[in-house]
């Protein structure tokens, strides 16, 4: 399970081994040999040279950002990156053990929590109905009991009186650790990060949430919105295997505290990635979202985008 001891053990590294081994040993054969996979970058002259950035990227596959690092690493003029990534992908120890080789920050999200302990106390995957039941009470959002919300009430009482108090704190703890780790990726390892601010894959370009705001607000780092384009196409299922076809990452204007999020800077410090910031800087964390979200989706080919006018 990720949690704060895992989140410890993860050494950044500015020149990362699993990057280079997987760039040169998989992708290079894969997309010029095993197949033709033509990528290109628009107007790549917006990324800046001389300082980190948080690219924020729309999720179509489970590797579009793959093709964008490999092209970026044989350009040979950026900063490696790092990546935010689900936990839920750590539960295979092998796979673990790549994805940190590979300098991937690992982001568990509340629900991760709810189900990993779950798991541990009664041996079984969680129900969904009974999940989101548990999700609700937790939150406060139970309207009525069904079913569900009393086999959801039973589970939260066998997993002690003070569970969902506990959950609460024990997720913000972990997020804490991965602020931590992600101001010294941007701040100490001179890495690039790459956020997908939907949070989880889709097509059609979904609402963002505002873990990235909230980043960007707290190191002030410039963030560049990148646009991508047919990555569903190349890479078509669970394996990462390209098929021949040609992806396109459009590169929109940095986005910084100086220029289109000044009138959300915060003028003071906060915790970063907590419930009470979230609580206290709601407007100034979704009004960076809606323009980063509007961003990407201009540059966007017509099929990826909502269907209905940015804001």
């Amino acid at each position: 399970m990720i949690d704060i001891e895992y989140l410890k053990k993860i050494r950044l590294a500015t020149r990362p081994l699993g990057q280079r081994i997987v760039a040169n040993f998989l992708l290079l054969p894969n997309y010029r040999f095993f197949a033709n996979v033509d990528i290109r970058i628009e107007n790549i002259e917006r990324i800046p040279r001389d300082e980190n950035v948080i690219f924020a990227m729309n999720h179509t596959d489970r590797f579009n950002y793959w093709p964008f690092q490999y092209k970026l690493f044989k350009m040979k003029e950026f900063p490696f990156t790092t990546v935010w990534v689900k936990a839920k992908y750590y539960k295979n120890a092998f796979l673990a053990k790549g994805l940190d080789l590979c300098n991937l920050i690992p982001v568990p999200s509340m629900g991760y929590f709810i189900e990993e302990f779950y798991r541990k106390k009664f041996n079984r995957k969680m129900d969904r109905g009974i999940y989101r039941a548990v999700k609700d009470l937790i939150d406060g959002r139970i309207a009525e009991a069904g079913p569900n919300e009393r086999a959801a009430l039973e589970a939260l009482q066998a997993m002690g009186d003070q569970f969902a108090d506990f959950i609460q704190g024990y997720y913000e703890s972990v997020m804490e650790k991965v602020a931590e780790l992600s101001r010294a990726a941007l701040c100490e390892k001179r890495l690039n990060l790459i956020i997908f601010p939907e949070g989880t894959r889709s097509v059609k370009l979904a609402e963002g949430r505002t873990g990235l705001a909230q980043l960007a607000l707290h190191t002030e780092k410039r963030v560049v919105p990148v646009a991508c384009n047919n990555s569903e196409e190349v890479y078509r299922g669970s394996l990462p295997f390209a098929r021949s076809g040609r992806i396109t990452y459009r590169i929109g204007e940095p986005l910084s505290v100086h220029d289109r999020f000044k009138a959300y800077r915060i003028g003071e410090p906060f915790r970063l990635l907590s419930r009470e910031s979230q609580q206290r800087y709601r407007e100034q964390f979704e009004g960076v979202t809606r323009i980063v979200m509007a961003s990407i989706e201009g540059m966007l080919d017509e099929k990826y985008r909502r269907g209905c006018a940015a804001t």
